[in-house]
């Protein structure tokens, strides 16, 4: 062995763990034996791209499930009025949204001519019947009863929505601590139908105006609101990408579950979470 190649080895250093015979490994703490197995491809003979299909969509679910995480807890703290903690949570729901923008990118290197080999495999599932996606758009303010029966073959993820569906959102929360730090948040906001989707109040937008013109004054609330708007700008742009894989691989076919397809996404577009926060925008000269 050459002195070059020797210096390209790395010795083990003598405290490193090597025996786990009675030590925790990192495969243990992860369960990765059970994370690594849960891919099954349903096309035979094995298709290579099906493989990329389900690991993005897992990949996905994973960083949903910390999202609903984050999001449950800033609505905790924002209950709570400790705003501060709130808004250190909501910054890593930005991070996280990010991910699961990025992440299209390698979806979009599959071709419509792989994807439509692997298609078929797929039947009638479909990411519409995330019951996770639907649990982050419930805590965000999209409620919609009817989607509940899309899981009745999965009582749990059921009643996981429903409980979601009859809990306040995390900007009713907001709104609820606006009223208790003096704001002029009007009472039917307050005591509002919670299991409704959220509809603009024009009265919201003198308040939030109000905020903005005087936002050193008042920073946690403003800095909150921000916070919001940048959540709602990374959502719709994960909408948006979603959008855009769809219609470069299956153009305007039907979604494999019954859906329009991109149709159907692009009315998501028009979707919002904190319509006042947005509103507020027209009023600042």
């Amino acid at each position: 062995m050459n002195d070059a190649t020797a210096a390209n080895i790395r010795d083990l250093e003598s405290g490193i763990t090597a025996d786990f015979s009675e030590q925790l490994s990192y495969g243990a703490y992860l369960d990765l034996a059970r994370l690594l197995s849960a891919q099954h491809p349903r096309s035979e003979p094995e298709l290579h791209d099906e493989m990329l299909f389900i690991i993005q969509h897992q990949v996905a679910e994973l960083w949903m499930k910390l999202l609903l995480h984050e999001l449950q807890a800033a609505r905790t703290a924002v209950a709570r009025d400790e705003l501060g903690l709130a808004l250190k949570g909501l910054a890593r729901v930005k991070h996280v949204l990010k991910q699961l923008v990025e992440q299209w990118d390698v979806l979009a290197t599959l071709t419509p001519s792989e994807y439509a080999q692997i298609r078929p495999f797929l039947a009638t599932s479909s990411g519409f019947q995330s019951w996770q996606y639907r649990s982050i758009e419930f805590i965000l303010g999209n409620k919609n009863v009817d989607m509940l029966r899309v899981f009745d073959h999965d009582p749990d993820a059921k009643a996981g929505l429903a409980q979601l569906l009859e809990e306040p959102t995390l900007y009713d929360e907001f709104l609820r601590h606006l009223a208790r730090a003096g704001y002029d948040v009007p009472t039917s906001v307050i005591e509002r139908d919670v299991t409704a989707p959220y509809r603009e109040v024009p009265e919201l937008v003198d308040v939030f105006r109000g905020v903005y013109a005087a936002p050193t004054a008042q920073w946690g609330v403003y800095e909150a609101c921000e916070e919001l708007v940048d959540i709602e700008d990374l959502f719709q742009q994960w909408r948006f990408r979603h959008l855009q894989v769809v219609l470069r691989t299956i153009g305007h076919q039907q979604g494999t579950g019954g859906s329009s397809g991109v149709a159907f996404l692009k009315r998501a577009l028009d979707l919002t979470f904190f319509p006042e926060l947005y509103a507020v925008r027209s009023t600042i000269a």
